[in-house]
């Protein structure tokens, strides 16, 4: 994937998780991820696969396409 939707995955997990005032422990834990990964979706390092994703959405409480638009 391109730097660019990565970028835009990580800023959308990092707001919806700002919103629900978590930690990225507590989104790790509500996703099944480890903090360290879900700070690399953050930082636009690396990009989720779409079972993670998924499982970030949901934990969020959001849909799928509010994290990559």
């Amino acid at each position: 994937m391109s730097k660019d939707i990565r970028k835009i995955i990580g800023k959308n997990i990092l707001k919806f998780r700002l919103e629900k005032n978590w930690s990225q422990e507590e989104l790790g834990f509500e996703a099944k991820l480890s903090n360290s990964t879900i700070g690399k979706y953050e930082n636009g390092k690396r990009c989720p696969s779409v079972p993670a994703l998924k499982r970030i959405a949901n934990a969020l409480g959001v849909k799928l396409d509010d994290l990559v638009d």
